[in-house]
């Protein structure tokens, strides 16, 4: 195995970590028709891990971070759906962030791929929504309403990795990822 790889495969494993710490440590539970919404930064800090690794590591830390949270907090029975969401905004980041072909210092092109971000993420949990509620045998009119009402804490999320993407992106460019090249 060579030098890339193996930093690779330990960034990966770091940003896992700090994934499912920040969804561990900063939590504010919201009510909802549908499911147990809280905000959090594991989200800002998967875009964040796709951003500096790329495509594959930056979704296998996205899935290993946000999966694992799911496992390990009560909510095992859908974890599956937050691993497929993180697949989801892992890919979308990622392309978008190749599309624009950002260079370093481009704050715009980093707002436009934490904005799709965001976006990502309120359609993929709303259709999560939808799978939860059918889950438990709501008819799926019903259930795309009940989703639909359960987006605040994730509109809320959105926004935080709106903002604070591009902001910890440009900080860590200029400082860590100077040094690294992963």
């Amino acid at each position: 195995m060579n030098k890339k790889k193996l930093q690779k495969i330990v960034f990966a494993g770091l940003c896992a970590a700090i994934i499912f710490i920040g969804v561990s440590l900063f939590r504010i539970n919201l009510p909802a028709v549908v499911g147990r919404p809280f905000i959090h930064f594991g989200n800002t800090f998967a875009v964040i891990a796709v951003l500096i690794l790329g495509f594959r590591y930056g979704a296998a830390a996205a899935v290993l971070g946000l999966g694992l949270f799911d496992i390990l907090n009560g909510y095992a029975a859908t974890a599956w759906i937050t691993m497929i969401e993180a697949l989801i905004l892992a890919f979308v980041t990622a392309g978008v962030f190749r599309a624009l072909h950002y260079q370093p210092g481009q704050w715009a092109k980093l707002y436009v791929v934490s904005f799709s971000a965001g976006l990502i993420k309120i359609v993929t949990s709303w259709l999560a929504g939808i799978v939860e509620s059918l889950m438990v045998g709501t008819q799926l009119k019903v259930a795309a309403i009940n989703a639909f009402l359960s987006l605040p804490a994730t509109v809320i999320n959105s926004l935080a990795t709106f903002v604070i993407v591009p902001l910890l992106y440009l900080a860590l460019e200029k400082t860590i990822l100077k040094r690294i090249r992963l």
